[in-house]
């Protein structure tokens, strides 16, 4: 080996001395100044937008009722969270949340939990998510795994569908 790989990043040859690393680089964009504007954006740009699934419930409206919230920025959908909310029970259920990775960190899971919270105030929420990137948000929001026993009472099977 040389021992090229044991030098310092970049040396001034007349003062013998370190220069920082980032000192040539300051103008890129990385590490905490990407976070930084990534929160913000999360923060500032993002809307939420709910939509039903169709399909999930009985026709006469019984039954807990599939929804997907969906986070978008400027007329993209850069997140979904996917919950069922009866309201016979006042149960809730979160059975996925799907956020793109540039906003992972950002704080708008988080965000968009609390909106949910928000929008139902008097529900009860369980998760069935165990997915190890969405367990660590679901333990700070205080949102339980789901137990196969504590099902919703009211919980219309879906639909089976068959090919032909």
């Amino acid at each position: 080996m040389s021992g090229l790989h044991a030098r310092p990043a970049l040396t001034s040859r007349a003062t013998d001395t370190a220069t920082p690393a980032h000192a040539a680089n300051h103008g890129a964009r990385g590490g905490f100044a990407r976070r930084l504007r990534l929160r913000i954006l999360a923060y500032r740009d993002i809307e939420f937008r709910s939509s039903q699934v169709p399909g999930i419930a009985d026709g006469a409206g019984n039954g807990p009722q599939q929804e997907c919230l969906l986070l978008v920025h400027i007329r993209k959908v850069v997140g979904q969270i996917h919950y069922q909310t009866c309201a016979d029970c006042g149960e809730g259920l979160i059975t996925g949340i799907d956020i793109e990775e540039p906003f992972h960190s950002t704080g708008l899971d988080t965000r968009a939990l609390s909106h949910l919270r928000s929008r139902h105030p008097d529900t009860t929420w369980h998760s069935t998510v165990t997915r190890r990137t969405t367990r660590g948000v679901l333990r700070r929001m205080r949102i339980p795994a789901a137990t196969p026993t504590a099902r919703c009472t009211h919980t219309v099977p879906a639909p089976t569908y068959r090919a032909a």
